[in-house]
């Protein structure tokens, strides 16, 4: 199954971009679906099956490689800032996500205040979010979807290539996609932005792990209602 998985990401570029992503969703929707204890050790199941998936991603997924810049950190920093501080201004995405005490992702509410079990499981989780999450998210949105959006054969456009239009729907798609819509969305046009900026993906995702690492301690550090950025 292995050999089929790796056969069929060097012969499509739509697989190698797509498949890993959704394994990774399945294994998310999972974990809300079924509920209770499952929450948590699917989170950190799939933090593993990530790491593997990126690693099988990286010979055809060549657009994938961690690139630093102070434009990277400057979208990060700012991406936090607006996910905290628009969310008491809008509405959720209630339609597709559960608002619930049961859905929300707090170890420490099931496990005990200061739990060992609950630390490393938010040790765990911080570390997906920051280190997991963006090669595989940015290379499923900003690489793939936007320039498929632009042209079928996508590999053909460049990464630093504008389109109006591309940039619109795979922002709003990206933002959909979470329970906090709104910073969702600028999110995914901060993210797009930098990604024609540089001609190059690995700026977002440098910038997809700081807003995320410091969404992360920014959870365990405030407490409290701040666990449903989690």
């Amino acid at each position: 199954m292995i050999a089929d998985f790796r056969k069929n990401m060097a012969g499509s570029p739509e697989y190698a971009r797509f498949a890993p992503f959704f394994i990774f969703c399945v294994i998310t929707s999972a974990g809300f679906f079924i509920g209770k204890d499952w929450l948590y050790w699917l989170y950190a199941l799939k933090v593993f099956v990530g790491l593997w998936l990126i690693w099988e991603m990286r010979p055809f997924v060549t657009e994938m490689r961690w690139a630093f810049s102070w434009e990277a950190v400057v979208v990060g920093v700012l991406v936090f800032a607006l996910w905290v501080g628009l969310d008491p201004y809008y509405p959720k995405n209630q339609l597709l996500f559960k608002d619930t005490p049961d859905s929300i992702w707090n170890p420490f509410a099931r496990f005990g205040d200061g739990s060992a079990v609950a630390w490393v499981l938010i040790c765990i989780r911080i570390f997906g979010m920051t280190i997991v999450v963006p090669p595989l998210e940015e290379a499923f949105y900003r690489s793939m979807v936007y320039r498929y959006i632009i042209k079928y054969d996508f590999t053909k456009v460049p990464l630093g290539h504008f389109d109006g239009v591309a940039l619109a729907l795979t922002s709003l798609l990206f933002g959909i996609a979470h329970f906090q819509w709104l910073p969702g969305i600028l999110c995914g046009l901060a993210y797009q932005g930098l990604v024609i900026r540089k001609g190059r993906l690995g700026d977002a995702m440098t910038a997809h792990a700081i807003t995320n690492c410091l969404l992360g301690c920014y959870v365990v550090w405030k407490g409290g209602e701040a666990w449903k950025f989690f």
